[in-house]
């Protein structure tokens, strides 16, 4: 059995953001075991497994990504849409845009401290497009 879902994510400010709530509202029922895919359709931001409890690793993730891939570097030629246009490409490599995630007796095989992070790398953005494929 395969099924697919499309939603759209609510509207966040740049940073790193819990989703995972958010992501299993939106999914049809899960198997008892399968995987899910989760795909975001942007090229400015990104998703990420990481630590769900503190969030000083939000913030920490945020100041580690702002200083790898700085804003106006001169040897940038894509800059018509925004200082932070540019540097929200590279970010969003970095992460990667997609992630396969277990299920396990009906629920995300995410371990204790684990969430979906949503990897926003704009200032602003609109709501952010997933596609979710569920398969089991």
């Amino acid at each position: 059995m395969t099924r697919q879902t499309q939603f759209t994510l609510r509207p966040r400010s740049r940073g790193f953001h819990l989703i995972t709530d958010e992501v299993v509202r939106n999914l049809p029922p899960l198997p008892e075991a399968g995987l899910l895919h989760l795909f975001i359709q942007h090229t400015s931001a990104g998703l990420s497994v990481n630590e769900n409890a503190d969030p000083d690793v939000q913030q920490d993730l945020a100041a580690i990504f702002d200083r790898l891939v700085r804003e106006r570097e001169s040897y940038y030629a894509h800059t018509l849409e925004g200082d932070d246009d540019m540097p929200a490409h590279a970010k969003s490599t970095l992460t990667g845009v997609s992630l396969t995630l277990p299920i396990v007796g009906g629920r995300l095989g995410l371990g204790i401290w684990q969430g979906i992070y949503l990897c926003e790398f704009r200032n602003r953005a609109s709501g952010r497009r997933i596609v979710a494929t569920v398969i089991g």
